[in-house]
């Protein structure tokens, strides 16, 4: 009996660690957007916060990168510290030629302890062996991720992704990154 309490442990925690940590939790898309309204942005510019400016770049730089057609600008290289007027920071967007907007945001960081409880053996007259139970926090960062026309200017997509204990930053922005595109390429905005 106690041999498959432990096995049905090591099955669930398997299956457990096999799950990927980032999952697109929820997405909306502009009701008069289509596959076959959907066109190209020539320049994008691309807006993260993350978490501090060092990471604001890294996520730039990663969106970026992924970005197969049309011209793709980090903000931190268009945007200065001083534009903080949303009317004067349109302007200059269209001014520049821009026509599409990407923005990563951290919109919240949920935490949460979990206790397993120990494991162990115990034989007759009290002996036995076993560890103690182990306490561990986990974080779950909720990212959300719009896409935006300038002309006109309004929302097409928004999705929040859900990661799970990120170990590495870079990793974590990857997952992201890969969970927005398959969910644009499924819903037909992207081509492969």
């Amino acid at each position: 009996m106690k041999i498959k309490l432990v096995l049905l442990s090591c099955v669930v925690w398997l299956m457990a660690s096999c799950a990927p940590s980032t999952q697109l939790t929820k997405s909306w898309t502009d009701p008069s957007v289509t596959p076959e309204t959907v066109k190209p942005f020539k320049k994008v510019l691309v807006i993260a916060r993350i978490k501090d400016e060092t990471s604001n770049r890294i996520a730039e730089d990663k969106i970026v990168s992924q970005l197969k057609s049309g011209q793709a600008v980090p903000s931190y290289s268009f945007l200065s510290p001083s534009d903080t007027v949303s009317t004067s920071v349109n302007a200059k967007l269209h001014e520049a030629g821009f026509d599409g907007l990407i923005v990563m945001q951290l919109t919240e960081v949920n935490k949460s302890l979990d206790y397993q409880p120990s494991m162990g053996y115990r034989g007759f007259y009290g002996y036995g062996y076993g560890s103690p139970g182990t306490l561990s926090e986990d974080q779950t960062f909720n990212v959300q991720t719009s896409i935006y026309s300038l002309n006109p200017d309004k929302m097409l997509w928004s999705g929040t992704t859900s990661t799970f204990n990120p170990s590495k930053l870079e990793k974590a922005l990857d997952d992201i990154i890969s969970s927005v595109k398959m969910e644009l390429t499924k819903k037909g905005f992207i081509k492969e």
